[in-house]
């Protein structure tokens, strides 16, 4: 296949999660694919594809990489599993393609070999989910055929430690990471605020010998990631009338979302953003989120969104 330099094709701005940053490592990411596919691999085969800012906006918590002859596209849930991830995948795979050919071969009479794709959802939220679950493209289609033209599967993979899937038990990262998210969820169950139930778990992973590397290495660096991602979970959840309190007519309203998602298209973050719009900061990472969803162009459907939340999106 040819290929396309792959080394800088990342938006820097888009703040990585403790999910993929944890398992950017590849050694870890070797560990997740072996267990996926039963296959050993070594760190050295694994060859990260990921795409910042393609699915995800303010924070970024999908993935891929190729090993071998295939390519795995990964994605970290913690809210509601969002239905559209088949469609999303689609819009993902095609975008890595075009970074890992060249454009030019298209057009010769040699066939071009991909890699073969897989999509994975891994979610740890708090909503009652089965331990797996297959989404499909076909699903979406408003004229349902028996054997659809182009069709894409998503697994979606339970990983709380309650459900036990036996994912957990043949990868040794994964559980560590989910073992690290559920003492969290503990600590804010009991009645702790988030700063001390996420400072805590730190605490608790060297202690346990839990991901001690990636807390070692990225000490309150670890701790801001997993305080943004708390954040901008709660900020899926936060009602359209706490982020429009000022009084703003509708029109404002939808021209402030038009503004937002250019800015963000432009490769400017959620406080670059506010600044230059002199706007709350809040307020501007709940659009990042939602656009980051629903795409940056439906500014309808994004309002909707905000108007119609606190259920997560």
């Amino acid at each position: 296949m040819e290929q396309k330099d792959t080394k800088d094709i990342t938006n820097r701005e888009v703040k990585s999660s403790a999910f993929t940053i944890y398992f950017g490592k590849p050694k870890n990411a070797a560990e997740l694919y072996s267990a996926l596919e039963g296959v050993p691999v070594l760190p050295e085969d694994i060859v990260y594809t990921t795409l910042e800012g393609v699915l995800f906006v303010a924070r970024k918590n999908d993935m891929a990489f190729t090993v071998r002859n295939r390519v795995l596209v990964i994605s970290e849930h913690q809210s509601t599993v969002n239905l559209n991830m088949p469609l999303r995948d689609v819009i993902y795979y095609g975008r890595t393609i075009e970074k890992l050919i060249d454009a030019k071969a298209l057009y010769r009479r040699k066939q071009i070999l991909v890699p073969t794709p897989e999509f994975y959802v891994f979610y740890n939220g708090n909503e009652i989910f089965p331990a797996e679950k297959t989404m499909s493209l076909s699903d979406a289609y408003l004229d349902k055929t028996v054997t659809p033209m182009l069709e894409l599967n998503v697994k979606v993979i339970n990983i709380n430690l309650p459900v036990n899937h036996e994912i957990l038990e043949k990868c040794k990262p994964l559980y560590e990471y989910s073992w690290f998210i559920q003492r969290i969820k503990e600590y804010l169950a009991s009645g702790k605020d988030r700063d001390t139930a996420i400072i805590q778990a730190v605490e608790d992973c060297e202690c346990e010998g839990i991901m001690v590397d990636f807390v070692r290495e990225y000490g309150a660096e670890a701790i801001n990631m997993l305080f943004t991602q708390f954040n901008m979970d709660d900020a899926l959840e936060v009602s359209y009338e706490e982020g429009f309190e000022d009084g703003r007519t509708e029109g404002e309203n939808r021209k402030l979302i038009q503004l937002v998602c250019r800015l963000l298209q432009k490769g400017k973050d959620a406080a670059a953003i506010a600044e230059e719009l002199e706007e709350e900061t809040a307020l501007v990472e709940k659009i990042a989120a939602i656009a980051g969803i629903m795409g940056f162009h439906d500014t309808e459907q994004i309002y909707e969104a905000l108007k119609t939340l606190p259920t997560p999106v």
